[in-house]
């Protein structure tokens, strides 16, 4: 994650663990394979080596938005799921609803990283983003949550990348402000 540039540009440290990332659509994340928005526009299926009796925390975010080279409005929230029972996703509470990659035209390769924390214990909040929802998506920082919840150094991350394809005007069409 240090060669992505990802360290700095979301979290401080990197996680020691891999987050298994797999679509319905057959493609894997592979750290720092590029991947299609066709092939991720559906919600993955996700784990990581956790405890059963602890929570986790797991956040999906474009640094790279609109672009790599100007990225004005870093991060983009795509997912964030709490309270997580081992690596249940299913289970946990989840704040904003799967978004797949979106990156606009002519902006290039996007990085879109996978991070997961062990919390302290449950995390409280009533807040929920809805998968058409643009509104507290942008412009969010993983280093805010880290600290507002306590979470310290991520165990587990992994990371893809995406550019423009065909999909990118039909999910953009289903997106409200």
């Amino acid at each position: 994650m240090i060669s992505s540039g990802i360290i700095p540009d979301i979290i401080d440290t990197s996680p020691k663990g891999l987050v298994q990332v797999n679509y319905p659509s057959g493609a894997k994340v592979e750290s720092g394979k590029e991947l299609t928005p066709t092939q991720v526009k559906d919600q993955p299926t996700v784990s990581w080596e956790a405890e059963d009796d602890a929570l986790y925390t797991l956040f999906m975010v474009d640094p790279d938005a609109p672009s790599r080279a100007e990225p004005s409005n870093r991060e983009f929230l795509h997912w964030l799921v709490i309270n997580i029972p081992g690596n249940k996703v299913a289970e946990g509470q989840t704040v904003a609803e799967y978004i797949g990659s979106g990156p606009p035209d002519g902006t290039g390769l996007h990085r879109y990283v996978f991070l997961v924390f062990k919390q302290a214990g449950k995390i409280e909040s009533t807040k929920f983003i809805r998968k058409t929802s643009r509104e507290g998506r942008v412009r969010t920082k993983t280093r805010d949550s880290i600290a507002k919840f306590n979470l310290g150094d991520p165990i587990a991350g992994n990371f893809y990348q995406a550019q423009y394809d065909d999909y990118v005007p039909i999910l953009k069409s289903q997106m409200i402000n």
